[in-house]
């Protein structure tokens, strides 16, 4: 019976050790990443025995999608499934205490009691000073102290004093020598734990079936939404007649639980998370509601972002020996049939700290026509605003921009080439030297009770002055109340030669200002509605 039972053990051992999960690192090599999200690529490899395993890969992702997870591995080896955990498990914490580490650790604590040790005595030697000099034997009642004994007593104070403060001297210094080791012993572990330990426990067990022992190489992907990146620009122009110089970038931002080192990386517009089902159109209904004015809902949109600045300010100082040299000069872009793709071409480094990380992607001039725009009604301020031709050609998505003008940084402002119109227009700040008012006319402004009517006119003039040294081109925009009650009436006026919109009642002015020259307009209209109502 003893026989037998030791056989059965002899023939489970090798069972039991095929049972023990296989571990190895993943490096990662590829980003692909997305407004929302990223796809990664890493590689392993491990020696997997023959018959059935289990590969543990470690090193992935803290969070991920499983049901991505894709792995390609040699022809002759099956993955029987694929999973994802960030659980503990106790062979892979093993590994991270290792000889080195537990060396430098077991430094630390023998360096740590001696310094406290250091402390302590130079504590009580400090208090010991304390009680000599707080001693007033010699300054009180000297009853019992021999005349002859106080030259000893100071003998005796001066040079214990002198011998503790000493000794303190010393013990300050051994202090200060072992907080140094101590600091340098705790950089070393800090990079000695980077080398050893991964920001990341996410892992990715793969259940395998081989028909030989072999080292096999592994290949493995999938999404994770721990990572994102978004456009922005920065728009340069230092003359009207000049083209836009524009500088794509990307703000990258990752917190995966991996250091992305030296891999290759691509930016995507693409929405990896967006459903593919194709759409289903069912019954449309219209019901009353509150209008919605789209063109105020962009305005609210762009007034969040921050605030334009005027041309007028101090010009930053250019260094012309220096040439800007950026990433734009690696990347490559694909323009696929449902998204844009940027591919850098050199090895690329981004850190897990959820820091966002800036990247040049590519250079454009633009050519673009220049107009002034003011709409005093609503704003006070002209702006120069930039109108660009066939930007569909520059593969722009929508993002914040910085301007610089006339080597003046400017502010900021919003670019949506997601737009209808013929051009792209893109406000290039508020100019000074153009001013623009518009003011009430109290003598052409006055209310009337006709019957059981009330008459309301209001007359405004709207003065315009170019201060600049060269003419330039204008569009100023203004209007007049649209009714939306039978029993109000609304009547224009006067509106100096300008062309009108009937729907919405927008007045047109498209004018050419000479330096130092001012013009006025004039608009005015009328309302017509019942006296014991009011008008809002």
């Amino acid at each position: 019976m003893k026989r037998l039972f030791m056989a059965v053990i002899a023939l489970s051992l090798p069972i039991i050790a095929q049972e023990k999960p296989i571990f190895t690192q993943a490096k990662i090599k590829q980003a692909t990443v997305y407004f929302t999200g990223a796809e990664l690529t890493h590689t392993a490899s491990a020696n997997i025995p023959k018959g059935t395993s289990e590969l543990v890969i470690k090193n992935v992702a803290n969070i991920l999608s499983e049901e991505t997870i894709r792995v390609l591995a040699p022809s002759n080896v099956t993955v029987l499934s694929a999973q994802f955990t960030n659980q503990y498990m106790e062979e892979y914490e093993a590994e991270r205490h290792t000889p080195a580490l537990k060396r430098v650790q077991d430094s630390l604590a023998l360096l740590d009691s001696q310094l406290k040790k250091y402390r302590n005595e130079r504590y009580s030697k400090e208090k010991t000073v304390a009680f000599l000099d707080g001693n007033n034997t010699l300054q009180g009642n000297q009853d019992g102290l021999v005349l002859a004994d106080i030259p000893k007593v100071m003998d005796y104070y001066t040079a214990k004093r002198i011998e503790l403060l000493n000794s303190i001297d010393g013990l300050k210094e051994k202090e200060e020598q072992l907080t140094s080791a101590i600091t340098k012993l705790n950089a070393k572990l800090d990079v000695s734990a980077s080398k050893h330990e991964n920001l990341s426990n996410g892992k990715i067990i793969l259940q395998l079936m081989s028909p030989i022992a072999q080292k096999a190489d592994f290949q493995l992907s999938y999404l994770t939404k721990r990572a994102t990146w978004y456009p922005f620009y920065e728009l340069r122009a230092d003359k009207l007649s000049d083209p836009i110089h524009l500088l794509y970038k990307a703000q990258i931002t990752q917190n995966t639980g991996v250091d992305w080192k030296g891999i290759r990386l691509s930016l995507s517009s693409g929405n990896p998370n967006q459903s593919n089902q194709y759409p289903v159109l069912k019954t449309w209904f219209v019901r009353l509601g509150t209008p919605y004015n789209f063109e105020n809902a962009k305005m609210a949109l762009r007034s969040n972002v921050a605030p334009m600045g005027d041309l007028s300010r101090k010009k930053i100082a250019k260094d012309e020996s220096l040439e800007e040299v950026t990433m734009g000069n690696y990347t490559e872009l694909s323009e696929n049939q449902l998204s844009l793709s940027f591919d850098i071409d050199i090895p690329y480094d981004i850190l897990s700290n959820g820091k966002a990380h800036s990247i040049s992607l590519q250079e454009l001039n633009l050519k673009a026509e220049y107009r002034y725009y003011a709409a005093p009604r609503v704003d006070k301020q002209v702006y120069l605003v930039a109108a660009i031709e066939d930007y569909s050609k520059y593969n722009l998505l929508p993002g914040e921009a910085n301007i610089v003008f006339e080597g003046l940084y400017v502010g900021k402002t919003y670019i949506d080439p997601n737009q209808t119109d013929d051009k792209l227009t893109i406000t290039m700040g508020n100019d000074k030297k153009v001013s623009v008012k518009r003011e009430k006319i109290a003598d052409k402004s006055q209310t009337k009770f006709i019957s059981s009517y009330k008459e309301q006119t209001f007359t405004y003039d709207i003065l315009l002055r170019n201060n600049k040294k060269e003419p330039i081109s204008l569009v100023l925009k203004d209007q007049y109340p649209v009714s939306t009650e039978k029993d109000i009436e609304v009547e224009l006026l006067e509106s100096t030669r300008a062309s009108q919109d009937e729907q919405t009642h927008i007045l047109t002015w498209e004018l050419t200002l000479k330096p130092n020259e001012t013009k006025t307009f004039r608009i005015s209209y009328k309302l017509k509605y019942p006296k014991d109502k009011t008008v809002n």
